[in-house]
C-alpha cells in the first residue's frame, strides 16, 4: 500500500518518475475528508473523466472503481471512530491508482484553494475607513488589517473590563 507518515500523512505514489523538485504530493489526511468528499464526487463520474482524460490513469473510468471510491468515501464520512486508518488508506489506495501524478496535483491545488475560502471572510468598507485604517497601521507599524482589527478590539475588551472594575470600586 501507500507510505504513512507520522501514521496521519500518505505520500502519494508516483505512476511516473518522481520529481526532484517542490513538494511531495500527499494523499488525503483525515481532517480534509469533510472538505474533499464534494470535489472527488465531483471529479470522479465517467463522464467527468472523460473530460480531463489527462487527470487519470488509463481505465480510471471504470464503474467498480467508481463505486469502490464512492462506498469508501461514504464509509469514512459516516464512520465515527477514532481509527479510520484502515479506511483512509483503502481510500487513498484506491485514489492513487486513479489518479494520474498531474491530476492529483490539480486535486490538491482545488483542495488548497477551498480550505483557503473556508478560512477567509470578506467585509465591505467605505473608502474613508479603508485609509482610516491604513493610517492607524502606520502609526502602530500594524503589517495588516488583520493586526489592526486585533489591536482595536483588543483595546476595546481592555476598555470594558476596566470599567467594569470601575464600576465594582464604587
Amino acid at each position: 500500500m501507500t507510505k504513512l507518515m507520522n501514521n496521519t500523512k500518505q505520500e502519494w505514489k508516483y505512476h511516473s518518475n518522481k520529481p526532484t523538485k517542490g513538494r511531495k504530493l500527499l494523499l488525503l489526511q483525515r481532517d480534509e475528508i469533510v472538505i474533499a468528499l464534494p470535489l472527488i464526487f465531483r471529479l470522479i463520474p465517467r463522464e467527468q473523466i472523460l473530460k480531463r482524460l489527462d487527470w487519470f490513469e488509463s481505465g480510471a473510468e471504470s464503474e467498480t472503481k467508481f463505486l469502490k471510491i464512492s462506498e469508501l468515501l461514504s464509509l469514512v464520512t459516516r464512520k465515527r471512530s477514532a481509527d479510520l486508518r484502515r479506511e483512509l488508506e483503502q481510500l487513498n489506495f484506491c485514489l492513487n491508482e486513479m489518479f494520474s501524478d498531474y491530476g492529483w496535483r490539480m486535486v490538491r491545488k482545488e483542495l488548497a484553494q477551498i480550505k483557503k475560502r473556508k478560512k477567509k471572510s470578506h467585509i465591505e468598507l467605505s473608502n474613508d475607513l479603508i485609509h482610516r485604517l491604513k493610517a492607524f497601521m502606520s502609526i502602530k507599524q500594524l503589517d495588516s488589517f488583520d493586526q489592526a482589527l486585533d489591536f482595536l478590539l483588543s483595546e476595546c475588551e481592555q476598555l470594558k473590563i476596566d470599567a467594569s472594575k470601575e464600576g465594582e470600586t464604587t
